[in-house]
Formats: structure tokens, sequence, C-alpha cells
């Protein structure tokens, strides 16, 4: 069966082909700058070397117009035509509290995705301009939703709300979801198989370290708590987002600077994180650079994240009543090999004794964690998409 699936953000669609269920990938790429001078497609097909091809791409239907032609174009096509395509999986990034799982895209889903686009307004509607337009291109082949929070709805209640008058909670579902939901389930899933030992037997703390970061306690295979709120912006500190602040010092800042809440949430989304303490960059790579250049900011930003989540982990283990495994996982999880190191650094009264022969590790699955260590720590690549592909195919084959 063959199933395409979408990521589609504000300016950008990201696509997989995949043949299921033997898990190939025929083709992949990413649409860029939808909207956007400059917009093109950077496609590529069975591992080949990426093209790009520019053109005007005004919206995302056109763009999934685009991809879907050259999927099918003699030149660099993997398919005869469109009516290959057997299935759709998207992924979206809120489901609220009406999804706890992947589901068949229906108009009563439609409806709920968007009724729920206020509690993600920069990300539900691309998700939904994605479905609108291949309910357009492909009428009648069967979409199913992948939701990004799904994985966090087994939370408790006593760890998934908020401290505020509970009718607030009522009203407007003001409450923690969590993201990444489909990356933390995949590599703890991998990890498992690595490991060779059923979830149900372990507690697992799963770090999602990128741009966006996030961590997941894990206990006996369900998500019990994860680090991201009711928005992406609660948690770890990232690229540009604050993670965890004292609100009352949102309060101070907008009352003495007299920003707006449109001001506010620019802020905390897009001008703190790294890139705000440091002044140089959101990237680890650049940070490392001025770090070693002497820069002290660009040093600072690098120690405050690894203690971020150095301080998650250690209070994940406290609510899991220890931990057996620790993932790393995402753009600075998989790569960043001095970042992992700060991080673990001080575990060892856990239970936590890295390698030193693996724990340079890049890119690729490994154990990095001593053959002695108590704690067994790995590195997984992440693959979303995949995930995506498999629940799509269980859904509808």
């Amino acid at each position: 069966m063959k199933i395409i699936v979408l990521n589609c953000g504000s300016s950008s669609i990201k696509y997989q082909l995949f043949d299921m269920p033997s898990q190939k990938v025929y083709a992949k790429g990413i649409v860029e700058k939808i909207g956007l001078k400059g917009s093109r497609i950077r496609h590529s097909r069975n591992d080949e070397k990426a093209v790009d091809l520019e053109g005007e791409i005004l919206d995302h239907q056109q763009g999934i117009e685009y991809l879907l032609g050259v999927l099918t174009s003699e030149k660099y096509g993997s398919l005869k035509s469109i009516d290959e395509i057997q299935a759709v999986g998207h992924r979206v990034v809120h489901g609220a509290e009406e999804f706890s799982g992947s589901v068949l895209i229906t108009d009563e889903v439609v409806a709920a995705l968007e009724r729920s686009s206020e509690l993600a307004p920069l990300h539900n509607p691309p998700n939904l301009k994605g479905i609108y337009a291949m309910q357009q291109l492909l009428p009648g082949v069967q979409q199913v939703g992948v939701f990004d929070t799904a994985f966090h709805q087994t939370m408790p209640e006593h760890v998934y709300l908020y401290a505020i008058p509970y009718v607030l909670y009522e009203k407007y579902k003001i409450r923690r979801y969590g993201f990444h939901g489909t990356s933390h389930k995949y590599v703890s899933e991998r990890a498992c198989e690595i490991l060779g030992k059923s979830s149900e037997s372990l507690k697992m703390i799963t770090c999602h370290l990128g741009n966006g970061s996030s961590v997941a306690a894990i206990k006996n295979g369900k998500s019990f708590d994860t680090s991201m709120g009711m928005t992406p912006t609660e948690g770890l500190i990232m690229g540009t987002r604050t993670g965890d602040i004292d609100p009352g010092a949102l309060l101070f800042i907008a009352d003495k600077e007299e920003t707006s809440i449109a001001a506010t949430n620019s802020l905390i989304n897009k001008f703190s994180g790294l890139l705000g303490i440091s002044g140089v960059s959101s990237d680890m790579r650049d940070l490392e650079e001025a770090a070693g250049n002497g820069n002290h900011r660009a040093g600072l930003a690098l120690e405050m994240f690894a203690y971020r989540v150095k301080k998650y982990i250690g209070a994940y283990a406290a609510a899991l009543g220890g931990v057996d495994v620790i993932v790393f996982t995402g753009g600075i999880g998989e790569n960043d090999t001095a970042t992992r190191q700060r991080i673990l650094e001080g575990l060892a009264f856990m239970g936590v004794k890295t390698d030193p022969a693996k724990a340079d590790s890049r890119g690729e699955e490994a154990v990095i964690s001593a053959t002695d260590s108590k704690v067994k720590v790995l590195v997984v690549p992440t693959d979303e998409e995949l995930m995506i592909a498999r629940d799509t195919f269980e859904i509808v084959h």
C-alpha cells in the first residue's frame, strides 16, 4: 500500500511517500516558502541526491498539487499516477482532549480540529489546509490524523491540571497537553526493541532535543508526564522559547515595557530561549563555536539548556520511582555529543554510567551507556513520518 505522509507548517509542507507495510521510502522532500518569494520543492527519490525545483507556490493546495506532480513526473517521480496513492497520513499538532489516538479523518473529525485550532493557532490551521487540499485532490482516498498530543493523553489528572480555578479548565480546557508525542512514542518503542525488553516493565525518560525540546516520563509504555504544557512554550529552554518562567515575571515585563498580549507572545516564543540568552543564535553549533571563542553568554546558554534537561530527568526519575532507560533524540539529542555529556554529567548517583568509546555516537542508533550501567542510555534518531505511516496503515488497511 502506497501512503503519503504530510506535515504542513505555516509556509512549508514536509512529505514522504511510503510503501507499507514494508516501510520502504520511495521519495521525500519539503515544499518551502509557500506564499513567499523564492518558493521551491526540495525533492529526493530513493535516497538519491536532493534536487531543488523552483516555482511560484501561492498556497498549500498549490504546493500539494506541485509535489504530486513531481511524484508522478517522468524525471523525478516514483508513481505513474496519483491514483496509486491509497491513503494519506497527516501530522496534526493539537488534538485537544477529543483524540487519544490516531483517527480516520471524517467531517466530524475536521469539525473538532477546527474547534481546537484556538489551542494551537500557529499549527492546526496549516494542518487543516493539508487535509482540505487532499480532500479536493484525492477525493475518496482515506486520510488519517496523527496527533502530537495523543500519546500524552494517558497523563493522570493530577499531572495535567494547572492550579488555576477549576472552572477555567471546565470552560476552556486549559490544561497541560504535551507535544512531540509521535516522536516520544516512536523512540520509546524503538528503544525497547533495541534492548530486547517489553515496555510493560520499563520506566523510561525520553529527551526530544531540538529547536523545540521536550522531555517525557514513560511508565509501562504510556506517557505519565511531559515538559510541554498547554502550548509548546512550557518546559525546557528552546531555540527561541523561554521554557518555564514565573508568570509574575511576564506580568512585570508587560507592565514595564507596556507590551500587548501579542508582543508578549512574540517575546516568549520568538526572541527568548537560547537566542535571547546568548544574543548570538538559536543554533547549538553556533553557540558551541562562540563559546569556544570566549563568548560568555553563549557558554551560559549552553549551561542553562543542559541544566534544565538534567533537572527534568531528575524530577521524572522521582515521579516514576526510578528510571531504567534514558533516550536522546532530535537534532541536538542525536548529534550534539557535548550537550549530551553536560546533561549526563553528575547523574552517577542515579546509576548512569556512560561508555567513553560510545559517547561520541552521532545520528545513529546506539547504546552509549557502559555495560555495567544500571540505567541504559540510548541515542535513537526519531522518525515521526514512519510512525504516521504505520498508524495510517493500521487504520485503513
